[in-house]
């Protein structure tokens, strides 16, 4: 993928594209701790006639570090991503997104349904899914919420600036290795998320996606009962121990259209399968 900085009012974001310069554009955003660079495989077997436009997110990848606490708030984080597409000349777009990307990208989508033509959402909870959650809380409870323990400590003041400084290499590779079949994710993308995650200030700037949650909350309630009208697709890698399956229980109270199709992968899918999760997009996107 080529790499550009695009610079707008909201700061100066890297973006990656590729694909046919007039052709449909295709958003697609990324999770934690990746960057847009775990979009590289799957673009290989997407159909190049789309156009693939992939920002890193403000505070990761090679994206504005920001350290107001607010400016990752995920709605705030869906209008860096609106002032993007717009200062690219895009209006109308297939929205796609994973991890924390799926969640800005449903914030996206709330903000500007009427632009979002078709909607792809990769190991994410659905915000509006309060059945859903119900379902993942009592699984959580059983198992003591260990598996959101890494969440917890970002939202610890001071200490993941303290112990990650200096880490980065430990703490990156830890969580590919465990949400991650063994040698399916490519070694160039752990590379290059440890390097991102090396740039000054990225500990407190990805915790941060967890320490906004608070002030996410609050406008997460309002969301129950609010339904997706665009057709929509929820691919699932199954083996993901924190994106559990109860996540996709009840997914028809959220959706006009929804298909959920299943991969055997862990959380990182579109980097352990990235051809089986392309195929599934054009699939969807013809």
């Amino acid at each position: 993928m080529n790499t550009s900085k695009i610079s707008v009012s909201r700061g100066t974001f890297n973006v990656r594209d590729r694909g046919n310069k007039d052709g449909f554009p295709v958003i697609m955003l990324h999770g934690w701790p990746e960057s847009s660079y775990c979009w590289e495989g799957v673009t290989e077997f997407l159909d190049p006639n789309w156009r693939v436009i992939a920002p890193d997110l403000r505070g990761l990848g090679d994206s504005e570090r920001t350290k107001d606490v607010k400016a990752y708030q995920k709605v705030e984080l869906a209008r860096d991503v609106i002032e993007i597409i717009d200062a690219l000349g895009i209006h109308e777009f297939f929205l796609v997104g994973h991890d924390w990307g799926g969640i800005v990208a449903q914030e996206l989508a709330y903000l500007i349904p009427d632009r979002v033509k078709k909607f792809v959402i990769l190991n994410i909870p659905i915000l509006a899914n309060v059945k859903g959650a119900e379902e993942v809380t009592k699984a959580m409870i059983a198992i003591r919420y260990i598996p959101y323990w890494y969440q917890y400590f970002q939202m610890m003041p001071v200490l993941p600036e303290a112990m990650i400084k200096g880490n980065e290499r430990v703490w990156v590779s830890f969580f590919f290795g465990r949400q991650g079949q063994d040698g399916t994710i490519p070694k160039e993308s752990i590379a290059e998320y440890i390097r991102c995650y090396s740039i000054e200030n990225t500990p407190a700037t990805a915790a941060s996606y967890y320490r906004s949650m608070a002030l996410d909350a609050p406008h997460w309630a309002t969301l129950a009962g609010k339904r997706f009208a665009m057709p929509s697709l929820y691919i699932y890698g199954n083996e993901d121990s924190v994106i559990i399956p109860a996540n996709i229980t009840h997914l028809e109270d959220c959706f006009d259209s929804i298909k959920v199709e299943q991969v055997k992968a862990a959380h990182f899918l579109q980097e352990e399968k990235p051809q089986e999760v392309a195929e599934l997009m054009n699939g969807f996107f013809k």
